[in-house]
């Protein structure tokens, strides 16, 4: 089954960042679990300024099979977790204030995520997917759909974020590596 991903996402999951394909591999297998339903159900990949995302949509109604999801996301979460180098220049700095008053009570001091908050980890995720993401959330590409919960708190949470202050931001989860 994931060599429907192989394409995008490389044959590792190491993400390919010129088709806006992030690197998966060692993600845990509830997180994947989740955004493939996500896409499935339309919460994800389905507003008219997310290109990755109405991409990746396809993909995920491809899973049609009692277990595909499962099968594929415990198959990536298998995968050695790839660490992508930094390519945005944030200031780490300013970044680590606003981690500490806006991210770390969902994510964690160390960007591990929290499960029972449906949190995922972001210090493993590349810099550019996070910094995309973020504006994704604040736009509504992102977190704005009907069934959406998680991503609807996760919005709330950018709407005060300056496109600076979310490079800061990224920059400094690339410190907690």
């Amino acid at each position: 089954l994931f060599e429907t991903c192989v394409p995008c996402h490389g044959a590792n999951a190491g993400g390919n960042q010129a088709i806006a394909a992030p690197a998966i591999a060692g993600l845990p297998q509830w997180y994947i679990q989740e955004q493939l339903l996500g896409f499935q159900a339309g919460y994800r990949g389905d507003h008219y300024m997310d290109l990755a995302g109405l991409r990746m949509r396809p993909m995920a109604l491809s899973l049609t099979r009692e277990g595909d999801i499962e099968s594929v996301a415990q198959y990536v979460a298998s995968l050695e977790p790839a660490y992508p180098a930094s390519t945005l220049h944030g200031n780490a700095g300013a970044g680590a204030a606003t981690y500490t008053s806006v991210c770390v009570s969902c994510h964690g001091p160390e960007g591990r995520g929290m499960p029972e908050l449906h949190s995922p980890p972001i210090v493993q995720l590349d810099d550019w997917y996070l910094y995309q993401q973020l504006q994704n959330f604040k736009t509504g590409a992102r977190g704005a759909a009907t069934g959406d919960v998680w991503g609807a708190t996760m919005r709330v949470n950018t709407l005060a974020l300056t496109d600076q202050a979310m490079q800061d931001v990224v920059a400094y989860v690339q410190t907690l590596r």
